[in-house]
């Protein structure tokens, strides 16, 4: 890399963490004061950093409408499918990729099992938001006052005797999910029908997308699916890295 553009993206780190003096930039790159100078003025004339009435520098708007327009054009499907099908390949079963759209989540990614028993999901479904794994991450994610009143309005029907039952174990069961971090459906919309989910995050930490893995009583029982936890949490982590854009730490694989 052209140690000039190195040393620009250098900078742009150290101003995200609030407005920095020329002298700070200078020592933070281990440069002349004339060479960060230089850098800085090249950065500003572009828009990406800002000149302060005090002489420090931040970060200027128009990194911030480039991260913005970057976002939006994210799709997170694309992202995530390379990821889906190495864990599909790695486990053998089924692998879904879920959003939160208005008060549904809806499947916009499927990766079929290996075995003969299949799940009748399919991309574009939604899902049944009191007992699906997916669901219960997307929601949990919900600032407070939306899960209480999300809660508050959803039916809650009894596929099975596992199925959530009201609206007061729902919020207690999005709490855990919240605190631990990853999500399961044992039963709960369809007797012999077991899930484990992880979250996909965006830049911001939000939950933008979940993943899992599902498969029958017959092919795995819910105690061994329970064990692929780690591996579909590495997977989430791997599309969150993706779509975040945060690199990899050097030697990492390029898929979970």
């Amino acid at each position: 890399m052209s140690q000039s553009v190195e040393r620009a993206l250098l900078i742009l780190p150290a101003l995200a963490r609030g407005p920095v003096g020329l002298g700070e930039v200078a020592a933070g790159l281990d440069v002349h004061k004339s060479t960060a100078l230089r850098l800085l003025r090249t950065l500003h004339a572009h828009g990406f950093v800002y000149r302060q009435p005090d002489g420090r520098y931040r970060l200027g708007a128009r990194l911030f409408a480039l991260a913005a327009e970057a976002v939006e054009g994210l799709d997170v499907r694309e992202i995530a499918h390379p990821h889906l099908v190495d864990l599909n390949a790695a486990t053998g079963h089924t692998v879904h990729l879920a959003v939160h759209q208005d008060d549904e989540v809806i499947y916009i990614d499927k990766v079929e099992s290996r075995y003969p028993v299949r799940m009748y999901s399919r991309i574009g479904k939604p899902v049944p938001l009191t007992v699906a794994a997916v669901a219960k991450l997307l929601l949990a994610d919900l600032p407070e006052a939306e899960r209480q009143a999300l809660a508050g309005r959803i039916d809650y029907p009894r596929h099975t005797s596992r199925s959530t039952p009201d609206a007061e174990a729902f919020l207690r069961e999005l709490a855990l999910v919240r605190e631990q971090g990853w999500a399961s459906d044992l039963g709960g919309h369809e007797e012999f029908i077991n899930c484990v989910a992880a979250p996909v995050r965006g830049p911001n930490g939000r939950v933008v997308a979940a993943l899992s893995v599902s498969a029958p009583n017959v092919v795995v029982t819910a105690a061994e699916l329970l064990e692929l936890l780690p591996l579909v949490r590495r997977t989430a982590d791997a599309v969150s890295q993706d779509y975040s854009g945060i690199p990899r730490p050097t030697g990492t694989q390029e898929h979970a």
